[in-house]
């Protein structure tokens, strides 16, 4: 059934891009607003990790690491930073942060919302990729868990319980059968954990910039403009306002990442959203290139193979997002990619560098479902480290509730009315 209603999407990453997609798909006439190219550097999901992992439902706010933050704000080397003259605007979000992991009551809620939206997540991301004849950009050879030894991995056996708990599959792996699997890994790593039903993108950019051309290819429009705030009536959306005027359109869904917080302020929808800061470096043309992502235990890093590249990424810099990058950041991930390969050889001119703004809420939950302020408003934002992973399960959702139709999942937990 074709309907007339005309959408705006604001956003054109990953997230933005399955939703545009999901709704031509359902018959609407969409817009795209983005303001730059579809899967370019600008967005947060071209410089992810590409690991579509089904054990990444344990958010980054856990039980006890309040304790950690002192140390934060002076460790220019581990995987969690905070800029100190950032620390007081930062204090309202990070007291909401810490705690959203207080307990394990609340740790166990996050994961099972988590999950319901991960499970799945390579069988989706397969579906997707197939139907846009890019079937080669989705892998699924598992994902690699590494540790120096066993007590490592069981200094984290709360977290790794209730993933097997919520049923994600893992298999516990001695240092011979680590060293079958990546020959090339250091002997450092002596245990690891593989995530069988895991997989990974093997280029986020171009995998965004494709659903995008595919939903362009079944009707929707793309607008090169960067969208500044809602415009209504009535307390009803009637257009998205931009750099170069007013796009009409009957309802929109914010998918901006870390712009989305601005967005939706327009209407009065308050949302605390921060921006991870995260890097990544990649080695172009590697001589090393193992054959499945990997993710050491003391790097907290994402190795994985891009376009032919070996990517190292991750990092979590707590700053202003008009800071300029904090390239010593993605130097720390240099050494550990390193050191985690030894065999590894990497001069000046094969580096590659990136630094980009994760949209993250204090209490590591995205944002999906309607405004509370403006009928005809969608939010699908604030995915932080989860995006690519839960991409096409959101988009799904979203459909499902702007068509108040009754979803597969629980869309509680993602409300915009947790925050008051």
């Amino acid at each position: 059934m074709e309907h007339q209603k005309h959408i705006a999407v604001i956003g054109g990453g990953i997230i933005g891009a399955c939703t545009a997609l999901e709704l031509v798909e359902r018959g609407y006439r969409v817009t795209i607003l983005e303001p730059d190219q579809p899967g370019g550097p600008q967005a947060a999901s071209y410089g992810n990790g590409a690991f579509i992992s089904p054990a990444s439902i344990i958010p980054m706010s856990v039980p006890g690491l309040w304790r950690k933050v002192p140390g934060y704000l002076f460790d220019r080397n581990g995987p969690l930073s905070i800029e100190p003259l950032s620390l007081p605007r930062l204090m309202p979000w990070l007291w909401r942060f810490l705690n959203a992991g207080r307990t394990q009551a609340k740790l166990r809620y996050t994961a099972r919302a988590l999950n319901a939206l991960l499970q799945n997540g390579v069988a989706r991301h397969q579906a997707l990729a197939q139907k846009i004849g890019h079937a080669d950009l989705i892998r699924q050879d598992g994902l690699l868990y590494v540790f120096p030894d066993r007590a490592a991995f069981e200094a984290e056996t709360t977290t790794w319980s209730l993933r097997r708990e919520l049923g994600v599959n893992c298999r516990e792996l001695g240092h011979a059968e680590l060293k079958e699997l990546e020959p090339t890994l250091s002997d450092h790593y002596r245990f690891g954990v593989l995530v069988a039903e895991g997989g990974q993108c093997t280029d986020p950019g171009r995998y965004t910039a494709s659903i995008i051309a595919y939903a362009r290819k079944l009707g929707a429009d793309c607008v090169t403009r960067r969208a500044t705030g809602i415009v209504q009536e009535g307390g009803q959306v009637t257009g998205v306002r931009h750099e170069g005027g007013v796009l009409a359109c009957d309802m929109a869904v914010v998918a901006a990442g870390i712009h989305s917080a601005d967005i939706a302020r327009s209407v009065g929808d308050k949302v605390p959203l921060e921006a991870e800061r995260g890097y990544h470096i990649e080695v172009v043309d590697p001589n090393v290139t193992p054959s499945r992502p990997v993710m050491p235990s003391d790097g907290k890093m994402a190795n994985t193979m891009v376009a032919g590249r070996l990517r190292a990424s991750g990092q979590v810099e707590l700053s202003s997002t008009e800071a300029p990058p904090n390239w010593h950041r993605a130097d720390v991930l240099l050494g550990h990619l390193k050191a985690t390969y030894p065999d590894l050889k990497v001069t000046e001119g094969a580096l590659r560098r990136w630094q980009g703004n994760r949209p993250s809420t204090p209490d590591g939950l995205p944002v999906i479902g309607p405004s509370r302020r403006c009928s005809g408003l969608f939010h699908a934002f604030g995915h932080g480290h989860v995006g690519l992973n839960t991409a096409p399960a959101t988009a799904r959702l979203l459909g499902d509730l702007l068509e108040n139709k009754r979803p597969e999942i629980d869309a509680a937990p993602y409300s915009i009315s947790r925050f008051g």
